[in-house]
This record gives C-alpha cells, sequence and structure tokens, in this order.
C-alpha cells in the first residue's frame, strides 16, 4: 500500500521480498512439522531432510523475487520515476526495519537451540529484509535531499542484488546437505576426539569415519578396532560408551560403530588411514 502510495519502486522491492518471506515462512512452518514425525517403514531414517528441501525452496522463491524487483526497477528507470510522500514511505520501511529485525533474532536464537536449517533459512530472509529496509531508508531520505527520483530505482537495483546472492548462498548451503556432502572438518575432528577421549584399553584404533546431515540431524557411522580376546560383551559396552562420547560432542547425532577384530583384513584402507590408540 506505501508503494501505491508513494510510486517508489523500492518500497514495493520490499513489499515483493516480505511477501516472498512469508510465502518461505509457511514453507519453513510446514516443513518443520514433517521434519518432527517419526522415522517410519518408508523413511527409516526419518524426515530430517525436509527442512533442507525447504530451505533450497525458500532460496528459489527468494531468487525469483528478485527478478521481479530489477525488472520492475529497471522499467522505473527507463519511465517517470516519479515519487511523492516520502515521509508516509519512510515511516512504514522503518517500521517494517524493526520488525524484522525482531522477529529475525527471535528466529536466530531459536535457530541455535534445534539446530534447524529451516528456522535458520527464515531467520537469514528476514535479517537480509531488515538490512535491505535500511537500505531502502537511505534511498527515500537522499530522494527528498536531492529531489532525484532516480534514485529510488537504483536503491531497489542494488537491494535486488543482495536479494540474489542471500537466495544463492541459501540453496547452495541446502543442497550440499541433500547431496550428503560430509560434515566440517571440525565436526569429524570432534569425532576421532571423542573417542580418544574414552580411553578403553581395549580399543586399537579407528579409521573409516563417515559423517553427514540430514537436518538438524549428524549421521555418522565408523570402524573401531578391538584388542584380541576382548569379548563381544566387552566391544558392545566399549562401543555404547563411544556412542555416548560422539552425542556429546555432536548434537542430535546418530553414531553407528562397526567392530572390527585386532587382525581384520579389510583395515585400513589407504586412503582411509586407521587412528591409532596407545593402551589405556
Amino acid at each position: 500500500m506505501a508503494g501505491v502510495v508513494t510510486g517508489s519502486v523500492a518500497i514495493i522491492t520490499e513489499a515483493v521480498h516480505s511477501s516472498v518471506d512469508l510465502v518461505a515462512s509457511l514453507v519453513a512452518y510446514f516443513s518443520v512439522r514433517k521434519a518432527d514425525e517419526p522415522a517410519d517403514e518408508s523413511h527409516p531414517y526419518g524426515h530430517e531432510k525436509v527442512e533442507n528441501l525447504a530451505a533450497a525452496f525458500e532460496g528459489v522463491l527468494i531468487v525469483l523475487g528478485a527478478g521481479i524487483i530489477i525488472f520492475e526497477a529497471l522499467n522505473k528507470l527507463t519511465g517517470e520515476a516519479k515519487v511523492e510522500k516520502i515521509g508516509f514511505g519512510i515511516v512504514v520501511i522503518g517500521v517494517s526495519a524493526v520488525a524484522n529485525f525482531i522477529v529475525s533474532a527471535f528466529l536466530y536464537r531459536r535457530a541455535r537451540e534445534t539446530d534447524s536449517p529451516a528456522l535458520q533459512g527464515d531467520a537469514a530472509h528476514l535479517r537480509t529484509d531488515s538490512i535491505t529496509s535500511l537500505g531502502v531508508l537511505v534511498a527515500l531520505a537522499l530522494v527528498a535531499i536531492t529531489c532525484v527520483d532516480e534514485l529510488d530505482a537504483i536503491a531497489a537495483l542494488v537491494v535486488a542484488v543482495a536479494i540474489v546472492f542471500s537466495g544463492v548462498r541459501l540453496v547452495s548451503r541446502s543442497s550440499r546437505v541433500l547431496v550428503d556432502e560430509a560434515l566440517p572438518e571440525d565436526e569429524i575432528r570432534a569425532v576421532a576426539e571423542a573417542i580418544e577421549g574414552v580411553g578403553a584399553a581395549e580399543v586399537i584404533g579407528f579409521h573409516k569415519i563417515r559423517a553427514r546431515r540430514g537436518g538438524s540431524r549428524r549421521y555418522v557411522d565408523l570402524h573401531v578396532q578391538f584388542r584380541r580376546g576382548t569379548s563381544l560383551e566387552r566391544a558392545h559396552d566399549v562401543s555404547h560408551a563411544l556412542q555416548a562420547a560422539i552425542q556429546d560432542r555432536l548434537a542430535h547425532a546418530d553414531v553407528l560403530i562397526h567392530l572390527e577384530p585386532e587382525d581384520a583384513a579389510d583395515a585400513p584402507a589407504s586412503d582411509s588411514p586407521r587412528r591409532s590408540l596407545s593402551a589405556g
């Protein structure tokens, strides 16, 4: 409404961006609900990746919204770029910026607590919206001072470019999870440190660590070698201790350990070196 009243394409840009965020929030809402459903026969690993799929979809929506903004801004630059009632527009955009910043701060906090990609994506959208609103405020102030109405459309183009980068970054981050990219090196290192920290005398080494992410969960599997003579019952107990240690380091981790004897024929491959442990 403010965009129509003022004729500002920059304000209309913010309206389009906020509308995209509203659709994205609805997608995030349903994806979080779906991801929270327990594993079933069709999805034995759970539904957590629905969050990553939703985040990728949100990124696509952002890029499409930016395309609409660019089209409108270019039309404004080549046509009549008249902006009226700038004071009203400044007030509306200011309120929008503050509201988006407050909501994004709350979402970021909840995203950190739950490790939710969908909430993190939604928080990023609103934070971007808040920052771009500040850019629009500056542009409207410059239009009011200089009476150069074209600055409004130029600001819209700058905002659109920022939105494109935000959308592409979100799609890229979500896609890496969907194709089972390995966890970051620091998290892989945390797995190794957790195993070494248990200090079980029966464990002589481990290798073939594989770890990926799905939604807020992490999936870790590895081979652990036990000293000759270790009973199956003892190896089982130690494995549970190792799983607990890893889960203490990595939130929401699902850990699978393959037990191997000391002289296992398949360990280790040259590209997956064994981490040897000294006797405890």
